[in-house]
């Protein structure tokens, strides 16, 4: 069996008498277990919040990548025919699939949160629109514009570039903020355990003095105190998760009309990431605990 695979099993089943030199309950085992299980809570919500925001990203680039809008400003008498000459410049232009105008029905609609659903709008001086759909290589929106300018005064073309790329950077930006939250989150939760670690050595001093005595080596005592907290952080982090999951259950579903706050749950495989959160509890519990240890053992060297 290799060097790991002992250091496992000896984790798991643990030394009876060894176990006996860290105290099963009081100030430090509950401090260890309520900071690895709030810690874990925060977690899968940061979690959350970077997945979503990925997928956010994701969602806002495909919607807006290889669509463009056309609005076409003329007085009444001239609108249906700008837009008919509008339609045939987009019609021959490489990289466009396909370009239509929207009817007055899907305008009233596109108004509607603004100026309500009764909205007069054949009346109206409001600009026509014309929906662009663009091949996957795109087309030249320079010359497109120059073409536009010269045979549709009135066109206005948006690529949607403007709206795109903010959004994106916003969206990448509320991920990294996520990520960054999970590794303060984990810095925290090493902080707090190698604090309860130090006081539990400290506490125990006169029995790792005796321990030390009748010939137990530093390396003994410290697994002890590995084990034990790694237990405590691994079932505490166990319990945050499951109730940051079951938070995370009773959130909203993703709805167009509720935007982003409304798609903050996991989904499909997204779910396998939380559950990964109790055993990393557990290793940054390892690591910390064993730091602690070491250190404090030699200083009552």
């Amino acid at each position: 069996m290799s060097g790991l695979g002992q250091r496992l099993t000896a984790l798991v089943t643990g030394d009876a008498q060894a176990d006996r030199v860290v105290p099963p309950s009081g100030v430090t085992a509950r401090l260890t277990g309520f900071a690895a299980a709030a810690m874990a809570f925060l977690t899968v919500f940061a979690l959350a919040l970077s997945l979503a925001s990925g997928r956010l990203a994701a969602r806002w680039g495909d919607e807006l990548a290889h669509s463009s809008t056309l609005r076409i400003s003329a007085p009444a008498g001239q609108m249906a025919e700008q837009t008919a000459r509008a339609l045939r410049v987009l019609e021959t232009t490489p990289g466009i699939a396909s370009a239509r105008a929207l009817t007055h029905e899907e305008q009233r609609a596109l108004l509607a949160p603004w100026f309500g659903p009764d909205l007069p709008i054949e009346t109206l001086p409001v600009p026509q629109l014309i929906e662009i759909a663009e091949t996957e290589t795109g087309y030249d929106a320079t010359g497109l514009r120059l073409r536009l300018r010269a045979e549709v005064p009135g066109a206005v073309l948006d690529d949607h570039v403007r709206w795109r790329k903010p959004l994106e950077r916003a969206a990448a930006r509320l991920r990294l903020l996520g990520w960054l939250s999970i590794l303060l989150i984990s810095a925290a939760t090493a902080a707090m355990i190698t604090l309860a670690a130090q006081a539990a050595l400290a506490a125990n001093a006169q029995v790792i003095a005796v321990l030390r005595l009748v010939g137990a080596q530093d390396a003994y005592i410290a697994r002890a105190f590995v084990r034990r907290f790694t237990l405590r952080a691994l079932g505490g982090a166990a319990l945050g998760t499951a109730l940051g999951m079951a938070a995370v259950l009773l959130l909203p579903a993703a709805q167009p009309e509720g935007g982003f706050l409304t798609g903050l749950g996991f989904r499909g495989v997204d779910w396998v990431w939380p559950v990964l959160i109790p055993p990393l509890a557990a290793l940054v519990a390892y690591l910390a605990t064993g730091a602690a240890a070491r250190r404090t053992l030699s200083e009552l060297s």
